[in-house]
């Protein structure tokens, strides 16, 4: 369901591609006023459309040039357990993104590591959760493609 018109959909994908722009400078960009730009934005983010706004910064650049996708399988798929995992993996730093998964796992969890012994640390971590039965962990040897931009149609 879209809750926006062609304005907002551009408005979107320019803070997509740029959030550093400034209000004149998306305002220019789009074809609106400075205040209706500003409105729309505002808008925008009361409806949750917009969650945030935040620098990417580069893993390897700052040390953490390994990703690890961990596949984990609780004892029970029971709801008090799978909100105390819940809760407790957001207490991981090294956890940038977790999903409760249909299947044969019931997380899918990816993890920033410095190397192997790092992982291991994170690994011994990650076990301990509670309700966790097994962990399978996978390397990643190469990022192919990283989007952070949704696909918006104008």
């Amino acid at each position: 369901m879209q809750f926006f018109d062609k304005i907002d959909t551009a408005i979107l994908n320019a803070l997509q591609e740029n959030g550093r722009l400034t209000n004149v400078e998306l305002a220019e960009h789009v074809g609106l006023s400075e205040s209706a730009c500003l409105r729309r934005v505002k808008n925008l983010d009361e409806m949750g459309i917009i969650t945030h706004f935040a620098a990417h910064l580069d893993a390897a650049a700052i040390g953490l040039p390994g990703t690890v996708f961990v596949r984990a399988s609780l004892e029970s798929q029971r709801e008090e357990q799978l909100t105390q995992f819940e809760e407790a993996v957001t207490h991981v730093p090294e956890v940038m993104e977790c999903y409760l998964m249909s299947g044969d796992v019931d997380y899918i969890i990816r993890v920033v590591v410095r190397d192997a012994p790092d992982y291991e640390r994170i690994h011994h971590i990650l076990t301990r959760l509670p309700g966790v039965a097994r962990v399978h962990s996978s390397f990643a040897l190469r990022t192919i493609l990283k989007r952070s931009k949704l696909p918006l149609s104008s």
